[in-house]
């Protein structure tokens, strides 16, 4: 878990400094410049690092999970989320495996509340309005580590519906106030099978609410 974490730390805190430095080049000597407010983000559907349920997976109720994000600046006037899985071989998906971007989501300072299964009203789905679409890895001893990252912007963006991750990546770049990582674990050890599919693991998939068919072994 503690060489989980460290992977996460370091990919999201190199996104930071990425965004920091393309709005407005380099820190001032001797300060860090990576250095953004942190946002503690909770959720009664599992701790952070902890095992995700079956409600909130493919397999369940493909659920979209509450969130209660603290620490907000008083500049925060939007929220967007990144949700992706980690553990995909990088045979199949050299950029892992990304499951649901969402932004625009209404801030309020320095604390704002996420309700289970839906997002406030304004907020924007991206990748043609796909909404969240739960964790899916297959029967296995091996676990997949799904990060929600958490970025805090001082703007709403003006990106359209059809936008991806990377257009997401670059329209939050110098408005990054705050942001933070949430990291659930999950595998399908139950034989539950997808809504709409047939058989388990290996089997026909059925698709779940917004998600793209899966083309590839062990892609979710």
């Amino acid at each position: 878990m503690a060489a989980a974490a460290m992977l996460v730390l370091a990919a999201t805190g190199a996104t930071a400094v990425a965004q920091q430095s393309a709005a407005g080049g380099s820190a001032p000597a001797g300060q860090a410049r990576w250095a953004l407010v942190p946002l503690l983000v909770e959720s009664k559907a599992f701790d952070d690092g902890g095992i995700v349920p079956l409600k909130y997976s493919f397999y369940g109720a493909n659920t979209l999970l509450d969130f209660k994000l603290s620490n907000l600046p008083a500049t925060t006037q939007s929220i967007a989320i990144i949700l992706h899985d980690l553990d995909v071989a990088a045979a199949y998906n050299p950029d892992d495996n990304l499951h649901w971007l969402a932004w625009n989501i209404p801030a309020t300072a320095p604390v704002m509340q996420i309700e289970e299964g839906k997002l406030p009203e304004g907020s924007v789905n991206g990748r043609n309005g796909r909404t969240y679409m739960g964790m899916g890895a297959p029967n296995g001893p091996r676990y997949h580590h799904y990060v929600f990252e958490f970025y805090a912007l001082n703007a709403k963006l003006d990106l359209p519906v059809t936008g991806a991750r990377a257009e997401l990546m670059e329209a939050m770049k110098g408005k990054v106030v705050a942001k933070a990582a949430y990291v659930g674990r999950f595998r399908n050890d139950t034989n539950a099978v997808r809504p709409g599919g047939q058989g388990g693991p290996g089997g026909p998939r059925g698709s779940a609410p917004g998600a793209a068919p899966a083309s590839r072994p062990g892609a979710q």
